[in-house]
């Protein structure tokens, strides 16, 4: 997850072996804050959790909020960002290895089930180094992971969300089962920032009004 200095926006990417990880695990909200949540997910941190980021709480308080009151917390994993860009990272002792997090200012990484911790470097590694769009930082991130070994398992679903100044996403993709998730991400990403992303919804044609598009 990640958080752009220059405008604000918000980001979340994440992949794992499972499927459709993009309706539990990502989560964030525009002027708030991100969360992710995964491992044996309980997916009420991401709701939860932005709720107190939007009071105001810091990142590390949210966490302990979270943790403190989830009897499972030990097989839970959990990314908070705040507004201003600070993190906290929860990894439970009952989760199966390699699972471990890194974090620096504006973004943060975590992963469990993962072939080892060069996974995590490469990901933060990616992400720092890249000078473009928050979310091609992210996706430049879950290739670098992929490429290191990533999830132990395999990857079969991937998803990225950016939250800029709206209440709704302004980029809310996902592959839910595939053998290659994370490269099935990069065209969608293409299409979705394309000048003519409209075009696809054009309504189809009917009898009672044939020619028009």
């Amino acid at each position: 997850m990640a958080r752009d200095p220059a405008t604000g926006a918000f980001g979340v990417a994440t992949a794992t072996g499972g499927p459709v990880v993009g309706s539990l695990v990502p989560h964030a909200r525009a002027g708030v804050g991100a969360i992710a949540t995964q491992g044996y997910t309980n997916g009420l941190y991401g709701f939860d959790g932005l709720d107190l980021l939007s009071g105001g709480q810091p990142a590390e308080t949210v966490l302990s909020i979270l943790t403190d009151a989830d009897a499972g917390r030990q097989r839970r994993q959990c990314l908070v960002m705040d507004r201003d860009g600070s993190t906290a990272a929860w990894s439970g002792d009952g989760l199966t290895p390699y699972a471990g997090s890194l974090s620096s200012r504006d973004v943060a990484v975590a992963g469990n089930l993962l072939v080892g911790p060069q996974v995590l470097q490469a990901m933060l590694d990616a992400y720092q180094a890249m000078d473009a769009p928050i979310e091609d930082k992210l996706l430049a991130a879950l290739v670098a992971a992929d490429a290191k070994g990533g999830d132990s398992r395999g990857t079969r679903s991937a998803a990225l969300k950016v939250y800029t100044s709206e209440p709704y996403p302004a980029i809310d993709i996902r592959v839910d089962w595939s053998d290659t998730p994370i490269a099935d991400l990069e065209p969608i990403l293409d299409r979705v920032r394309a000048p003519d992303y409209a075009s696809f919804f054009k309504r189809v044609p009917t009898r009672a009004d044939p020619g028009r598009m």
